[in-house]
């Protein structure tokens, strides 16, 4: 993948490190937790360079054990590639982001699944497809409403009776449909 933001937010670890991070406020400890199968230098390398993007912010530093502890979260929007960025990805860049992505997506689900006392009746674990029509003024106003609605939701605080919930998106265009 090229240099710049997409490499450093498409890469397979970092983009794994930043869903674990995703509305929270994280360690490093915490995230070694969330992706045992990164070794611990790698993981530190992959938060110094999303810190050192700007797409990881340290919102607190203590001392535990002589050493400092950093809490981390999500820099955004510095988390998102901007059109502009997206346009100048290839295909096989994309290709690669997608399944990243995708593939982080998955690991969160099995993750969740196999927990103890999952129920996802209970939890509104869910997983849909709606196919819409729109002209490329009504996606932009539908773009708008949905991140309003889900910004204001993304604001709320942790507190009791909340639980973290990842809402994933990917959008889609029918390459068989004639845009014209």
């Amino acid at each position: 993948m090229a240099d710049g933001r997409a490499a450093l937010l498409l890469h397979p670890v970092r983009l794994r490190i930043l869903q674990a991070a995703l509305g929270r406020r994280v360690t490093t400890a915490d995230l070694a937790a969330a992706l045992p199968d990164v070794p611990t230098a790698s993981l530190y390398r992959h938060v110094s360079a999303l810190i050192d993007g700007g797409v990881l912010e340290v919102v607190g530093e203590r001392a535990v054990r002589g050493a400092h502890e950093r809490t981390l979260q999500v820099a955004l929007p510095a988390a998102s590639l901007d059109a502009e960025e997206i346009a100048d990805l290839t295909i096989e860049q994309h290709r690669d982001g997608i399944t990243a992505f995708l593939a982080g997506v998955l690991q969160a689900a099995t993750d969740y699944l196999t927990a103890p006392g999952s129920d996802p009746a209970r939890d509104g674990f869910g997983y849909r497809q709606v196919a819409l029509w729109a002209d490329e003024e009504e996606l932009a106003a539908l773009t708008v409403q949905l991140r309003e609605v889900v910004s204001a939701a993304a604001e709320r605080s942790p507190r009791e009776g909340r639980r973290r919930r990842v809402l994933t998106t990917v959008l889609l265009p029918d390459p068989d449909t004639d845009p014209s």
